[in-house]
């Protein structure tokens, strides 16, 4: 009974390594084509924050493949440095041209100083004056 389980497992190894190493003319396992990023970010829009968080590289032998990546980075790039030029000049439209020391952004936007109503020391709590919520 021993032989005979033997010359078996003996069989039927060599048969699964027959049929995975392709023992004729056709083959059983095709040949992989490399993984290629399947969904690139938009070319029709500007890229997004759910663009990136989709974003999903292919993985290499060692790694990401550096030709996507670098794709991927200088597309992201582009769109930032985009978005500076314009945010720049959108600043630039808001506090009117004049670009001089000390103009800042209009409307009271939270950046830069804030506006000097007055000299000397800001009123304290409770010194009787209206104030306007911050702190």
């Amino acid at each position: 009974m021993f032989w005979f389980l033997l010359i078996t497992m003996v069989v039927v190894v060599a048969a699964v390594t027959l049929a995975v190493v392709g023992g004729g003319e056709s083959e059983v396992l095709p040949e992989a084509a490399p993984e290629q990023l399947v969904d690139p970010l938009p070319a029709a829009r500007p890229v997004d924050r759910a663009d990136v968080e989709a974003l999903r590289l292919p993985v290499a032998v060692r790694g990401y493949r550096m030709a996507d990546v670098d794709d991927v980075l200088v597309r992201l790039g582009a769109e930032l440095a985009e978005r500076d030029a314009r945010i720049a000049e959108l600043e630039e439209a808001l506090t009117g041209g004049g670009g001089g020391p000390g103009s800042g952004p209009a409307f009271g936007s939270g950046f830069g100083p804030a506006p000097d109503s007055g000299s000397g020391p800001a009123p304290g709590p409770g010194s009787g004056d209206v104030e306007d919520g911050r702190s």
